[in-house]
């Protein structure tokens, strides 16, 4: 998802990005925070000043953000909150998860650690506003640019186009994940099995949409539809509900500084709650369209060979 520039909701508050950590088993998702400090993100090099520790990308003097434009391009006839601070030894690794098989080796420092139990503020309105919009373009999905995304950054939320940020270079080889790739080959194709068990928050799953199969007959195809509409809507209402649920408990963990052992805790059952939930619409739908197939008579019983008499 492209990077995007936003106010801070208070004046020193600086973001620490969210970031893929390994644990427990599975990746989990570390949301990022507002706060005064810069704290750890995975050691991963996003660009833009978040190089792996902290951030060199500006800083706050007072009440004045200043611009570092040794990392910003910013048109200085206009922002004078300047400064040009060559940053040395960046690293060029693009991993852009922490632990696990490949990922990266990195540990939150003392210091990080203590900016972790700072006041926070979760991500503000425009920030989840741009992550709607960024999730609902297949442009940007990696299935769809194969690791090689054309927008970086965009200077405004949600705007993937005036003011986009061309990306330089491509990302990682992008590869279909190995899970994915074995479940989806032992199944016959269906255009509506479009979904995988690997979903960790219901803010990832797409709503749901069923095409009933054609059986030549107007008024029966229609009634089908209608059916597989009217449950594509029931389970969408469940999937807004528990991203509702799950965003309201990310709010609460960031107000009160949880632990990173609490934030584990609260993504492995939120991991569960959206699997759960997908296994169950999967079952719903599969149940409908069996429901849906027309019958078929029974072939005629074949005849037994009598019976030998001894």
């Amino acid at each position: 998802m492209p990077g995007t520039w936003v106010l801070a909701p208070e004046i020193g508050f600086l973001w620490t990005p969210g970031y893929w950590g390994w644990g427990g088993g599975a990746f989990f998702w570390h949301e990022g925070y507002w706060g005064p400090h810069v704290g750890f993100y995975g050691g991963i090099n996003y660009g833009f000043g978040y190089w792996g520790h902290g951030y060199e990308g500006g800083r706050w003097d007072h009440d004045h953000f200043y611009y570092n434009t040794y990392v910003n391009h910013v048109n200085e006839t206009v922002i004078h909150n300047t400064y040009n601070t060559r940053i040395e030894n960046v690293s060029e690794n693009r991993v852009s998860y922490n632990g696990g098989n490949g990922g990266i080796n990195a540990r939150p420092s003392g210091e990080e650690e203590n900016y972790g139990r700072e006041r926070h503020v979760g991500p503000i309105a425009a920030q989840n506003q741009h992550i709607e919009q960024a999730r609902s373009n297949p442009e940007l999905r990696a299935s769809a640019n194969h690791g090689r995304p054309l927008i970086a950054a965009t200077s405004r939320p949600g705007d993937f186009h005036g003011s986009a940020v061309p990306a330089r270079e491509a990302g990682a080889p992008y590869k279909v994940p190995e899970h994915a790739a074995n479940v989806n080959a032992n199944r016959p194709p269906n255009a509506n099995e479009a979904r995988t068990n690997n979903y960790n928050h219901a803010t990832e799953v797409q709503p749901h949409q069923y095409t009933a199969t054609s059986r030549g007959n107007p008024a029966a195809d229609k009634k089908y539809q209608e059916q597989q509409d009217k449950l594509a809507a029931k389970q969408n209402q469940e999937h807004q509900k528990l991203q509702q649920q799950q965003e309201k408990e990310h709010q609460q963990m960031a107000q009160k500084n949880a632990s990173e052992a609490q934030k584990q805790q609260m993504e492995q059952r939120h991991t569960q709650q959206t699997q759960q939930l997908e296994q169950k619409h999967a079952q719903q739908q599969q149940k409908v369209q069996t429901h849906q197939q027309p019958h078929q008579n029974a072939p005629p019983a074949q005849g037994h060979p009598p019976a030998e008499k001894h």
